[in-house]
């Protein structure tokens, strides 16, 4: 853990901007449980109160989460992942979908005219185990996969916002992946046209695939919401 003795002025500040930082570099993870009160305080040199301030802080934007008798957690990224991680866990999954398929179409349009050889072996690497993992009928590694796949496919646009944009909400996709995935086991939806079409550089070519993809979930997500109705 590398914290550093906090100054005096804007205590609660500085704690909040290096707990952040643990955060966002990763070095606090996701899900993971952040050091006790006392440790904290200890290794930045400041009171359990402010440590406990920062900490609030955090939580009530949204970056971590505390469990009474348990402890904290962390639970978001930035503060955008974790705004949108509090807004989608109330969302429809027709209305993350669609949000999904506005990301995923442009994402494979400028992927096509952006694409590099990496950013093909990744396409490639990601989309070869999300096959493996359907054929060996491993439901959770299949949504992993897929959501790899489609992550590879965002980094080559190479907009750093569209990535960024994109990873925040990776927390509801797996959800709406998930879902697509128990209501598809008998439609299952091949997404090699769209490598082919972003090695080809087909921009057209690939929006269409990725379209047609997203188009297919959602029909299929529709008729399952209608036959539980």
């Amino acid at each position: 853990m590398s914290l550093r003795t906090a100054q005096r002025a804007s205590l609660v500040d500085q704690v909040i901007d290096q707990l952040k930082e643990q955060i966002t570099s990763g070095s606090w993870q996701m899900h993971a449980k952040i050091p006790t009160e006392t440790v904290l305080a200890e290794h930045l040199g400041v009171g359990r109160n402010t440590v406990r301030e920062a900490v609030r802080a955090l939580t009530h934007a949204g970056l971590l989460e505390c469990r009474q008798g348990d402890g904290t957690y962390v639970r978001a990224t930035s503060e955008l992942s974790g705004a949108m991680a509090r807004r989608l866990r109330t969302a429809e999954q027709l209305e993350i979908l669609e949000v999904r398929r506005a990301l995923e179409v442009e994402a494979a349009r400028l992927a096509a005219t952006r694409r590099t050889d990496t950013d093909i072996t990744s396409m490639e690497a990601a989309l070869a185990k999300r096959e493996k993992a359907w054929a060996h009928g491993d439901p959770d590694g299949f949504v992993e996969a897929d959501l790899a796949f489609h992550i590879a496919v965002v980094e080559a646009t190479h907009n750093n916002v569209l990535m960024e944009l994109y990873v925040d909400f990776s927390a509801a996709l797996r959800a709406s992946i998930a879902a697509a995935g128990g209501s598809l086991e008998q439609n299952y939806i091949p997404h090699d046209a769209i490598v082919r079409a972003i090695v080809a550089g087909d921009a057209a070519a690939a929006e269409r695939a990725g379209h047609a993809c997203m188009e297919h979930i959602l029909i299929a997500l529709t008729e399952s919401q209608d036959l539980s109705a």
